[in-house]
């Protein structure tokens, strides 16, 4: 019996040299320099990402401390009766609510639009319009609402001035407010990566350049300014940034208003969340592919602002920002545990994404006690937003793919309230688990455990962090479930 042992020790002794040996003949030809250039490429991301940051933060105080609100910026004064005139001193006003599948939420965003405060024989209000009914040639601008929108009554009396005494303005955007952000942790999440988006992001791209994305929703277009940009496109997922574009290539400038916000509502469920994350990815990464050589080329618009939409609309925010957040500290820094001999500086690894984290933790205050949670969602989101990217710049097999984002409306509440005892019901294993979150976060607790036993670098307490983040989610548990 003690022979048998020892040859089975022996055995396993000879299979573990073997694979050492293996292991660092690959390792110093092959890996060490490949994530050596991995290291280098991605700190030069950091940076540019970094950089990009404190820039809007910079821009953000400055416009906090001088008060440059848009109604200060541009000419901007409440719209007058006109006794001769009547009603049609008014412009027309054109308000479309495009849907599709979306009975839990429709009602919300008609009623809302049917409840807008202007003179009824200069509105029309249209769902699942088309763009080829003859109406809207009779209309100046047109509201665009998504089908769980609920503007505010007074919302086309604040924004239409802008349009009305400022002849060069195409589009007047407004903030979005998220009305199920405390129904679950995940919502809570997204809330602090929007909020971001519209309190930085947006308001610095109109003070600016008069720039910024139109969000698809909440927001008012000049007719003319569509029809000048060439109308609505479906080349890409994402028509709304689109148009944007080609409108202001045309020259036409944008106005964020930040302090006048429409309800709505977060996808509250997973899937529906993976499959919003995937288009918003991917579909700007592709038009970024399809637009940059005609951006370039535009003899409109001056050389600073094709740089601010080159580099850091497209290339920082929409590329960048998503590769370098999952290869990065996903992938490579979890591998210099492996491979000691490749060094990343504490600069990198502590510094620049606690100062990138602290300047997106801005948007939303009443979350700052969440932050560590966001910043371990959003790597775990920048999966599907890196592998979604990459599908946009190459073209690859999803790139034109479309699913409209679920939103529960109050039909769950209703469910639950209905039935005094609610039992969950199974799901098959396929549905309920997600192979590449189980892949990334083995890799992970891997790593945490081989820097445990043999690592200097301590990063395991992130590892072990980061791998449970990718699990919980690879598992099912998260954002809100649905009963069937």
């Amino acid at each position: 019996m003690d022979r048998i042992s020892a040859y089975q020790r022996g055995n396993l002794d000879d299979i573990t040299s073997q694979i050492g040996l293996i292991w660092d003949q690959a390792k110093y030809p092959l890996l060490i320099p490949l994530l050596k250039l991995l290291v280098t490429v991605c700190l030069g991301m950091s940076l540019m990402l970094f950089v990009e940051r404190v820039y809007m933060g910079f821009v953000i105080a400055l416009i906090k401390i001088f008060g440059r609100k848009p109604e200060k910026r541009y000419n901007w004064e409440p719209l007058k009766d006109d006794l001769e005139l009547g009603n049609s001193n008014y412009p027309m006003v054109l308000v479309q609510i495009p849907m599709y599948n979306e009975k839990e939420v429709y009602q919300l965003s008609i009623g809302a639009a049917c409840g807008l405060s202007w003179p009824s024989d200069r509105i029309i209000i249209q769902v699942l319009d088309d763009s080829t009914d003859p109406i809207t040639k009779e209309c100046d601008f047109v509201a665009i609402f998504d089908a769980d929108f609920q503007p505010e009554p007074d919302f086309l009396w604040r924004t239409i001035p802008f349009l009305v005494h400022n002849p060069e303005i195409g589009l007047v955007q407004a903030r979005w407010k998220f009305v199920n952000a405390d129904e679950c942790l995940m919502t809570r999440m997204q809330e602090m990566s929007l909020d971001y988006h519209f309190t930085v992001e947006q308001e610095v791209g109109s003070s600016t350049h008069a720039f910024f994305g139109f969000n698809g929703t909440a927001g008012v277009w000049r007719i003319s300014a569509i029809n000048e940009a060439g109308g609505w496109k479906d080349r890409t997922t994402v028509e709304d940034m689109d148009l944007a574009v080609r409108a202001s290539l045309k020259g036409w400038k944008f106005v964020y208003v930040g302090d006048l916000k429409v309800k709505n509502e977060l996808p509250s469920t997973f899937k529906a969340y993976r499959y919003q994350q995937h288009r918003w990815s991917c579909g700007p990464a592709n038009l970024f592919r399809k637009m940059v050589r005609e951006i370039i080329t535009n003899k409109k618009v001056s050389l600073w602002k094709k740089v601010h939409v080159i580099y850091s609309f497209f290339f920082v925010r929409k590329v960048v920002a998503h590769i370098v957040t999952f290869i990065f500290y996903c992938i490579v820094l979890p591998a210099t545990v492996l491979v000691p001999e490749v060094e990343v500086p504490k600069w990198a690894a502590v510094y620049i994404p606690t100062t990138i984290t602290l300047l997106n933790a801005v948007g939303t205050p009443r979350s700052l006690h969440l932050v560590v949670f966001w910043i371990l969602f959003e790597n775990v989101m920048s999966l599907h937003r890196t592998k979604a990217t990459f599908i946009g710049l190459l073209e690859a097999g999803r790139v034109n793919e479309w699913v409209v984002t679920e939103k529960l409306g109050d039909v769950l509440k209703n469910k639950l309230n209905s039935t005094k005892s609610f039992k969950k019901p199974r799901k098959r294993i396929g549905e309920k688990i997600n192979m590449l979150e189980l892949m990334v976060g083995a890799y992970l607790f891997f790593c945490g455990c081989y820097d445990v036993a043999f690592g200097r670098n301590h990063y395991f307490i992130y590892l072990f962090l980061q791998s449970l983040a990718f699990f919980i989610p690879g598992f099912g548990y998260v954002g809100t479930f649905v009963p069937n």
